[in-house]
C-alpha cells in the first residue's frame, strides 16, 4: 500500500514542478519561472535545479520514507520569518539576495532577471523579482501577495514570507505575520525614504504594531541601502535611525535589550548578509552579519503533545482536496482523523507535504500542505481550523476580549455598535462591538470602577464583540496564536487586542 502511495506522490510531484504555473505558492518560484520560461527541456533543468538545491531527491524519496517513519528529520529547527517594512524598504531585494546567498537560485536565473529588470529599465530591481514572481508586481515594483521561499543556513531550516509594504495590501500583510515566528523589519536608510516611512500615515509604525500584535515575538531591525551614495556607511546616519526607532519599538511593546537586534545592510550588493561587512567599507560594525543573526535567535516554545490546530491558508484541488497552513500546536500524521472546524467535517489526513517533500508527521511551526479526504474543497473557506477531535477548537459567534484603541478614524469614537473588520490568525470577518464591559486603567493595570460608555485612542477596554458567522478562535491565555486579533476600518489598524473569554 504505502509504496503505491509513493508512486503516486512522485507523478504528482513531478506534475506539480510542470503545472507549477497554476499554483505558484506550491512550487518554488523559481521553479515556475523556469518551467515556465526555459527553453530545453524544462524537466531536466527542475530536476538539476532540485539536486543542487537540496540532496533529497525525488527518487530516493521511496527509501528515505521509510526510514523516517519513527523519526522524521528533526535535525534542523524550522523557523518562518516575515520580512516587513515601508514601501520601497528594500524587502523584495533583500529577500532575493538571501536567497540568492544561500545557494537557492542560480547565476543563470540571476541574469536572466537582470536582463528583464533592464528591458523595464529597473536595473536595481532584479534581486526583487526572485520573491516578486507576477507580472503585476514587477511591472509595479511593489509586492502585492505575499511571497514564500525556503532556505537553510547551518543550523535553521528558514521560510521566508515577503509582506507587502504598500497600504492597499495590508491585509495581505497581516496574513503573512501572522504566520510568523520573527520578523525582519526593513528599513531604507535612503535620505528622505526612512523619513516617509516612519511619519504618519508611513508603514513602518503600523507594521511595526501589527507584528508585535499577531505574535512576531523577535525582531530583527535591518537598516538597508547602506550603500546609497546619500548615505555611504554612515555611522551617523545608521545611530540617527536606530535612536528614532527605540522609543516607538518600546511603546509597540517590544523589549528592545532582549528582543530586538539592529543591523545594518546593503541588500543590492549583498554586504553585511551571509558574510561579515568588510572593515574597509564599514569599519564602525563589529556586530554580527544578517545570516548569523538568524541563526542565533532562539525559537519559540512549541508543544508537540497539545491538542492539533492548523488555520487553513488556502486550499486547492489536486488529486482531492488540500489545505494549506501553519501547524499552531499538537502534531499531525498520515492517517490521522480531524475535524474542521466550525462546520465540524470528519476529514482523514491522506498525505502531508513540507515545501516539496513528503513526510509522515509534522509538528508545531510547520508550514503545510496536507492532502485530506472526505471533504469537498468548496465546503472550507480560509479561517476554518483543522483540529483534533478529543478537542475541538470552539465556533463562536461572540467573545469577550481586551483591546488596545490604537487610531481611530477622525472624530470616531469607540462606543457599542462600533463596527470593523476583525482579522484573527486567517479570518477576516466584519464585526460588531455589543458592549464596553470595563476600562482598564493604563498605569495600574486595573479596572476603572466607573461604566464606560465610550473611549477614545489609546485606552485600553474590555468588551464583548460580535460576529456574523461561527469563527474558530481560542483564549489567549491557551493559544496566544489564535487568540490575537486587530480590528482595522477603511483600511486603517484601529484596534490591537486579545481574547480573554468564549
Amino acid at each position: 500500500m504505502d509504496i503505491e502511495e509513493d508512486i503516486r506522490s512522485l507523478n504528482l510531484e513531478s506534475a506539480e514542478d510542470h503545472n507549477g504555473v497554476i499554483n505558484p505558492e506550491d512550487s518554488k518560484p523559481e521553479e515556475v519561472e523556469k518551467s515556465d520560461k526555459m527553453d530545453e527541456d524544462p524537466k531536466q533543468e527542475v530536476q538539476a535545479q532540485a539536486v543542487e538545491a537540496e540532496p533529497k531527491v525525488k527518487d530516493k524519496e521511496v527509501l528515505s520514507l521509510q526510514d523516517e517513519e519513527d523519526e522524521p528529520e528533526m535535525t534542523k529547527r524550522h523557523l518562518n520569518v516575515v520580512f516587513i517594512g515601508h514601501v520601497d524598504a528594500g524587502k523584495s531585494t533583500t529577500g532575493g539576495q538571501i536567497l540568492f546567498l544561500s545557494g537557492q537560485v542560480d547565476e543563470r536565473t540571476i541574469q536572466k532577471y537582470e536582463k528583464e529588470a533592464k528591458d523595464k529599465s529597473r536595473e536595481s530591481w532584479y534581486m526583487a523579482y526572485i520573491m516578486d514572481t507576477n507580472e503585476e508586481e514587477r511591472v509595479k515594483g511593489k509586492t502585492v501577495e505575499v511571497g514564500r521561499a525556503h532556505f537553510e543556513t547551518e543550523t535553521t531550516r528558514f521560510t521566508i514570507l515577503d509582506a507587502p509594504g504598500h497600504k492597499s495590501y495590508v491585509p495581505n500583510m497581516i496574513s503573512g505575520a501572522s504566520q510568523a515566528d520573527i520578523g525582519v523589519l526593513v528599513i531604507s536608510a535612503r535620505k528622505g525614504e526612512f523619513e516617509t516611512g516612519y511619519e504618519r500615515g508611513g508603514q513602518t509604525r503600523e507594521h511595526v504594531q501589527l507584528a508585535k500584535t499577531l505574535g512576531v515575538a523577535k525582531l530583527l531591525v535591518v537598516v538597508n541601502k547602506m550603500d546609497e551614495p546619500t548615505v555611504q556607511w554612515s555611522k551617523e546616519r545608521y545611530d540617527e535611525i536606530e535612536s528614532k526607532m527605540v522609543p516607538f519599538l518600546k511603546q509597540s511593546g517590544y523589549n528592545v535589550k532582549k528582543d530586538v537586534l539592529f543591523l545594518p545592510i546593503s541588500g543590492l550588493m549583498g554586504t553585511n548578509m551571509k558574510t561579515r561587512v568588510d572593515n574597509s567599507v564599514c569599519p564602525w560594525w563589529k556586530g554580527p552579519c544578517l545570516f548569523e543573526a538568524l541563526d542565533a535567535i532562539e525559537v519559540p516554545p512549541r508543544d508537540p503533545n497539545g491538542p492539533f490546530r492548523m488555520p487553513i491558508i488556502d486550499k486547492f484541488k489536486d488529486m482531492g482536496t488540500v489545505v494549506m497552513g501553519k501547524v499552531e500546536s499538537g502534531t499531525v500524521r498520515e492517517g490521522d482523523s480531524l475535524l474542521v472546524m466550525p462546520n465540524k467535517d470528519q476529514v482523514k489526513v491522506v498525505a502531508i507535504f513540507i515545501d516539496e517533500d513528503r513526510v509522515k508527521r509534522a509538528g508545531p511551526g510547520e508550514n503545510l500542505r496536507i492532502r485530506l479526504s472526505g471533504v469537498e474543497e468548496e465546503d472550507m473557506l480560509s479561517g476554518f481550523v483543522l483540529s483534533s477531535v478529543a478537542n475541538p477548537i470552539p465556533a463562536v459567534t461572540e467573545f469577550i476580549a481586551q483591546l488596545v484603541i490604537l487610531e481611530l478614524l477622525d472624530n470616531a469614537i469607540f462606543t457599542a455598535g462600533y463596527k470593523a473588520v476583525l482579522h484573527i490568525h486567517s479570518v477576516v470577518e466584519e464585526c460588531e462591538i455589543v458592549e464596553l464591559l470595563q476600562q482598564i486603567d493604563t498605569k495600574t493595570k486595573k479596572p476603572l470602577k466607573k461604566k464606560v460608555l465610550f473611549v477614545k485612542n489609546g485606552a485600553v477596554v474590555v468588551c464583548r464583540v460580535q460576529v456574523n458567522n461561527n469563527i474558530c478562535i481560542e483564549k489567549f491565555s491557551d493559544f496566544p496564536q489564535l487568540g490575537r486579533f486587530t480590528l482595522r476600518t477603511e483600511g486603517k489598524t484601529v484596534a490591537v487586542g486579545k481574547v480573554t473569554g468564549l
